[in-house]
């Protein structure tokens, strides 16, 4: 399996990149980049055309598999409608990486192409084994299942559907565009990192006003991590601001799911059907093609 890297957003070095390199290769698949990827521009990886052009390269190639974005950071956006998926739609391989990458998983639900929402080279070197196995089995043909503990603010209940969703940040960005994933009759994911609690409570709120938990049928909730506060308590933490948001719906609600900015970042399928149970232990297991 061939493996390209592209940095859409932030810019990376070579010797941020070197450990994930070696764990790649070692893992037993070909890597395809070149010099292009340690661009600079400011704090982009290049200017928006040469980010553009570079994952355009790569989008078209037949003989890609794999697209991984190596960090997040903040940029995708700006190049999302650059790029052109009539080719990829051909032959589509899978694009991974997750925080600032939701721009892209979004494209491609948008167009009805599933993705992998998991950890990026720049964490690898920090990442437990099972969120690396997580990616690296899957790729070579293993399922994706999981059990964990359940949490005391968890709501019961199981629900199958796709899986849709991301960084809760970035979809707030792209509310009422083109690319906001349809939420109707989906098991929503959400994550997030560094926010202070009110902004969690304004985006999940547009996220309620917009209509975009109305119809969903189960919400996972990942990473919500280093959340910071004001010197005036908000007076909730933010799973409690995400639980009032969905309170009253009938429908498994999981807190703590091991994805997002964490070590321990396992892998999703975007766009894929997934059945969630929450009980005394959650499940998460997706359909096998």
């Amino acid at each position: 399996m061939k493996i390209s890297l592209i940095a859409p957003a932030r810019k990376v070095s070579e010797e941020e990149m070197s450990f994930a390199i070696d764990y790649i290769r070692n893992s037993g698949f070909e890597l395809v980049y070149d010099k292009r990827l340690f661009n600079s521009y400011n704090q982009f990886a290049g200017d928006d055309d040469v980010r553009a052009s570079l994952i355009q390269e790569y989008l078209d190639r037949d003989d890609i598999d794999a697209i991984f974005c190596v960090r997040g950071g903040y940029g995708s956006v700006r190049i999302i409608d650059r790029l052109n998926f009539d080719k990829f739609l051909k032959k589509p391989k899978w694009v991974v990486g997750y925080s600032d990458v939701t721009v892209l998983h979004a494209k491609l639900q948008s167009l009805g192409c599933e993705s992998l929402h998991a950890t990026m080279p720049i964490n690898y070197a920090d990442n437990t084994k099972a969120s690396l196995d997580s990616l690296f089995n899957f790729l070579k043909g293993e399922s994706l299942s999981y059990e964990i503990d359940s949490t005391p603010i968890n709501i019961y209940g199981t629900a199958e559907a796709e899986l849709v969703g991301g960084n809760i940040s970035v979809l707030y960005s792209l509310l009422g565009s083109d690319i906001f994933p349809d939420t109707d009759d989906k098991i929503l994911f959400l994550e997030d990192l560094d926010e202070y609690l009110y902004h969690i409570d304004r985006m999940m709120t547009a996220l309620v006003r917009a209509g975009k938990l109305d119809n969903i049928k189960g919400l996972v909730v990942g990473g919500l991590t280093k959340m910071h506060d004001n010197n005036v308590p908000f007076g909730m933490t933010a799973e409690e601001i995400i639980l009032e948001k969905v309170k009253g719906k009938n429908m498994p609600v999981c807190f703590n799911f091991p994805a997002g900015h964490i070590n321990d970042n396992r892998t999703l399928i975007l766009g894929r059907k997934a059945k969630l149970t929450v009980g005394e232990k959650v499940t998460l297991n997706f359909k096998t093609l």
